[in-house]
């Protein structure tokens, strides 16, 4: 039996919620390529070497804002998905879930990649603690989206 689905009228705040994660990874590459070149990592390197970064705040800075974005990447499909699927239930409380991780995403950024090596800003890429709530939400967003797919099944 084929399944019709009707997405709620406030879905487009799930939308909306889900496209902002696009900016959010403009915003990465924003930051990675303006560290990129001040550290001065040659393409393709992914990575400016150990021993750069142990020397140099900004090679250690883009090393942090290079892991911030590849943590960024791997988090970004599954609460897309989680997003999409709870929206379908809870369009304005999975939207707000979702954009409270884009906040969070935001803050893991700008927290990991503002130290140094040298000790001036936050040392080791402990800035990232200021967004590392952001885990919160994407349980948040599993747990509505298991939910919602049940009541789909009928369950």
């Amino acid at each position: 039996m084929p399944l019709t689905l009707s997405v709620p009228n406030e879905y487009g705040y799930v939308l909306l919620t889900a496209t902002a994660t696009t900016f959010i990874a403009h915003y990465h590459v924003y930051l990675v390529s303006r560290l990129r070149k001040l550290a001065k990592v040659p393409y393709p390197e992914t990575y400016a070497s150990a021993s750069a970064a142990a020397s140099s705040a900004a090679a250690y800075r883009f090393n942090c804002a290079q892991r911030a974005h590849a943590n960024f990447l791997e988090n970004e499909p599954q609460v897309l998905v989680a997003l999409l699927i709870a929206g379908l239930k809870w369009p304005v409380a999975g939207s707000a879930v979702g954009a409270s991780w884009c906040v969070a995403r935001v803050m893991y950024a700008w927290g990991y990649s503002r130290a140094g090596p040298d000790g001036k800003g936050v040392p080791n890429g402990k800035g990232r603690v200021i967004g590392a709530w952001g885990s919160l939400p994407l349980l948040a967003l599993g747990f509505m989206s298991g939910i919602s797919a049940w009541g789909i099944l009928g369950f």
